[in-house]
């Protein structure tokens, strides 16, 4: 399990960018060693700081796997960083990553915090006809992920998983529970402990 590509972007103007008209999404690869900061990479910046700017998305990873799968699906290259990521993986698969997982990746430490959610400004960027309606029902959303503590990391580093929940619930499960996916939701429920929020949602879901 490793780094193929650390990413970093900048905000620019876009007009097809949502209602802030600003984006960060283009992420292109860096060589150097980055240093992982409490509100993610340096050098990494976000244009919407209302949406993008918690501590639990300071860092977003993607695995190369998933997008192999999404070239066959799409039919067209994709590069590293193409969705935005902080991190292209290898070797791991980050959407059966439990919440609250952590890894250690170079001397930083990282805790995964949850799914992506796709948005109008990564449909707009990809450019692909009903791309929200596709990555949602593709289940592939990758992980959000918080810094637990600071240090750097580069390419060619190493994810160890330093600890996993004894029971927990996966960022796929997470995912596609949340877009109402009632096998996804009884497979959280069954989850001792789980958040009070999954039986809220099974409220409406389930019985509704």
């Amino acid at each position: 399990m490793r780094i193929l590509s650390v990413n970093v972007g900048t905000p620019i103007d876009a007009e097809w960018a949502g209602n802030l008209k600003r984006t960060a999404i283009d992420k292109r690869a860096v060589a150097h060693r980055v240093a992982v900061l409490a509100n993610g990479l340096t050098g990494d910046a976000r244009a919407d700081e209302k949406n993008h700017g918690s501590p639990k998305s300071a860092v977003y990873a993607y695995a190369r796997e998933d997008y192999d799968w999404w070239e066959r699906e799409l039919g067209r290259e994709l590069r590293h960083g193409q969705f935005g990521e902080n991190l292209t993986t290898a070797g791991i698969d980050v959407n059966e990553a439990l919440i609250g997982e952590r890894w250690r990746v170079g001397t930083a430490l990282l805790e995964v915090t949850g799914p992506r959610t796709p948005c109008v400004v990564f449909r707009n960027w990809m450019d692909v006809p009903g791309w929200v309606k596709r990555f949602t029902q593709a289940g592939r959303p990758g992980a959000y992920l918080r810094v637990v503590e600071l240090g750097e990391l580069g390419v060619g580093d190493e994810v160890e998983l330093v600890s996993r929940p004894a029971a927990g619930v996966s960022v796929a499960d997470h995912f596609r529970a949340r877009n109402g996916d009632r096998d996804a939701l009884r497979r959280i429920l069954s989850v001792p402990g789980h958040d009070a929020k999954w039986d809220e949602m099974a409220g409406r879901v389930l019985l509704g």
